[in-house]
């Protein structure tokens, strides 16, 4: 492998999800190898079967469904909107409609077989978070999709079909099996893992010591930290 995973659980609906994208990426941004890192996006659904609530507000849904009341849940919302202003995102939770991600994830597997993974994530989420979007809706899932790169009629038909259904659950349950709780959770090579959206130094951290050991471990190369005098394969001393 010529470069070293960071595999990224996320769901659409999860205001920590993007703004943990964010401060991935900025940690990314400073990280001299970057070049040397793919990321992987994967599906994780926080709720499976989640109804699509397109005339209710998300502090609505939010109260009703955790017991509490509408002005907490709109605090709460508050809170992580402020949050994301601090990385630069807009969230309109106001305008956020309350709606099932599977197709939505669906989506993110087709462009992930196109390179688009990530682009899908960014569009998805914006999608969402800023413009309101309903991310169960066809016409909004073709034009994203169409927005990144993908074809409307293989969208279409991706829509139509079964196909990545398979994969999302997979997905899911690869997470549960790798002991997350939750989303986001970040893998790097499969030895490190970070859950939720820590601080862009908690990143820098982990992707500091996960390159070091993935560079020490191929092809079982040691990494020479003191370099002296030797006698040269060729019989030169």
């Amino acid at each position: 492998m010529n470069t070293m995973q960071v595999e990224i659980w996320s769901d659409i609906m999860c205001p920590f999800c993007y703004i943990g994208k964010r401060r991935f990426e900025k940690a990314m941004a400073t990280f001299k190898d970057a070049e040397n890192i793919e990321v992987v996006w994967k599906s994780f659904q926080l709720d499976p079967n989640q109804e699509d609530m397109p005339g209710k507000s998300i502090n609505e849904y939010l109260a009703e469904r955790k017991g509490w009341t509408v002005d907490y849940a709109r605090e709460m919302n508050k809170y992580v909107t402020d949050m994301a202003a601090g990385e630069g995102l807009t969230y309109d939770m106001d305008k956020a409609v309350v709606a099932n991600s599977f197709n939505a994830h669906r989506l993110i597997q087709m462009a992930k077989k196109a390179g688009l993974g990530d682009a899908a994530e960014e569009a998805l989420f914006y999608a969402y978070f800023t413009e309101g979007k309903n991310i169960n809706d066809d016409q909004t899932l073709i034009q994203i999709g169409v927005g990144i790169g993908l074809a409307e009629q293989a969208i279409q038909e991706m829509l139509e079909s079964g196909i990545y259904v398979n994969d999302v659950r997979a997905e899911a349950q690869e997470a549960g099996m790798l002991g997350a709780r939750g989303v986001p959770f970040f893998v790097f090579n499969r030895k490190y893992a970070i859950s939720g959206a820590q601080a862009t130094e908690a990143f820098t951290q982990v992707l500091d010591t996960a390159y070091a050991d993935w560079k020490l471990s191929q092809a079982g190369k040691i990494e020479v930290v003191n370099d002296g005098d030797v006698c040269a394969v060729d019989g030169d001393c």
